[in-house]
């Protein structure tokens, strides 16, 4: 809620108070505070019963209309398979033989595995309802305690500060403060910024799907908007079970809602999304893979969510102590200059691949260290 109450104080209640050019009190700015905070407070806690209050009951809805209709759908599923292997008589054959081969091995699995756990299974529903009860208390007690981190979150950063100048040089404690705000910047440019590329996504959805007539808009277009929040993988997540959903009701409204979502994350990545995200982790198409991969495993949904900005402030750091060792050792920081090559000399000359003679690829600097070791190697010669 951070970027919300900066934004309330700074863009619309200071100018309020702040008359004529006047410096605001102490007093007046605690009564800010007060106002962006309860203000903050509102609209969030608005949104979130909006967001629930349109989700439930069409979710509700749904779910009825598919319990009803289920045997419908399910014999439309059918007959639209029996169409499509008619029309390809091998693949039809090479399904039988599929299920020749796996059904006994299903129904053994299905009678000796499935059926005992169903009462496990109601024991686990119990715990469900048992552990959502605790994450709404949880959350709760998170907004209590954010009421009071936001009253006062200067003086929280004024006291770390103070102990980082304390415990370190001040060089150090400039940098370590430096990346603290890159930190913030970096997660708060992130999370923000993909919130509100997932509500654009979400309402994209809804207005194409609706003009598309695909059954469940609404429900749909939910799933693709909160998954959406996910990067790179989120879209595909959403997009499944929405699709399989339509698939059971109309086979042919399942492709053109496919065509759809590809196209309308084409428009993210490339349009809508840098827009919106900007350069806020500075990380390749690779990396953000790579962070999603390995922190989803580590994390599950949640790793998925924070893991790209986490991995784009280690990178970050990372990129910088590299540098600054390369500019310590008088060599290059920019990475192209290193692709093609072999190895460095002793006079600092960069010795590109499959080269016979040591033709210069580009000159350094000389670092102190190596023109103390060359001047030693030519006195011994001389002598």
């Amino acid at each position: 809620m951070t970027p919300l109450v900066n934004g309330i104080e700074n863009r619309f209640l200071f100018p309020v108070f702040q008359k004529d050019g006047q410096q605001i009190s102490v007093k007046q700015k605690k009564y800010v505070r007060t106002l962006s905070i309860l203000l903050t407070i509102c609209i969030v806690g608005f949104l979130i019963y909006g967001f629930f209050s349109i989700l439930i009951p069409n979710l509700i809805k749904s779910i009825k209309s598919i319990s009803y209709q289920f045997p419908y759908y399910e014999q439309n599923l059918i007959n639209w398979s029996a169409k499509f292997l008619e029309d390809n008589p091998d693949i039809e054959k090479m399904f039988y033989n599929f299920l020749d081969t796996y059904y006994e091995e299903f129904m053994n699995y299905l009678n000796d595995s499935i059926v005992p756990q169903l009462e496990t299974l109601v024991k686990h529903v119990s715990l469900s309802l048992i552990s959502a009860l605790k994450v709404l208390w949880n959350f709760i007690i998170g907004v209590i305690i954010s009421i009071y981190v936001l009253f006062s979150k200067e003086v929280f950063a004024g006291q770390a500060k103070k102990i980082t100048f304390a415990l370190f040089s001040a060089p150090a404690a400039n940098q370590c403060i430096k990346d603290a705000r890159f930190i913030s910047d970096t997660f708060i440019g992130f999370i923000s910024g993909k919130i509100i590329d997932s509500i654009i996504i979400g309402f994209i959805c809804f207005a194409g799907t609706t003009m598309l007539k695909i059954p469940y808009a609404l429900l749909v277009s939910v799933i693709v908007g909160v998954t959406n929040i996910i990067p790179f993988f989120g879209p595909y997540l959403g997009a499944i079970p929405s699709a399989v959903l339509i698939l059971m009701v109309n086979p042919l409204r399942c492709v053109y809602f496919i065509i759809f979502i590809l196209v309308l994350q084409q428009v993210d990545g490339n349009l809508i999304g840098p827009k919106i995200l900007g350069q806020s982790t500075g990380l390749s198409g690779f990396w953000v893979i790579f962070s999603i991969t390995v922190f989803g495993g580590i994390m599950g949904i949640p790793g998925m969510i924070i893991g790209v900005p986490f991995f784009a402030v280690v990178y970050a750091l990372i990129r910088r102590k590299t540098n600054k060792l390369l500019r310590k050792r008088g060599l290059p920081t920019e990475t192209h200059l290193y692709q093609e090559v072999d190895y460095i000399n002793e006079n600092a000359v960069f010795i590109p691949k499959n080269t016979q003679e040591h033709s210069t690829f580009f000159k350094l600097k000389i670092p102190s260290f190596m023109k103390k070791e060359n001047n030693s190697k030519n006195d011994k010669k001389n002598k």
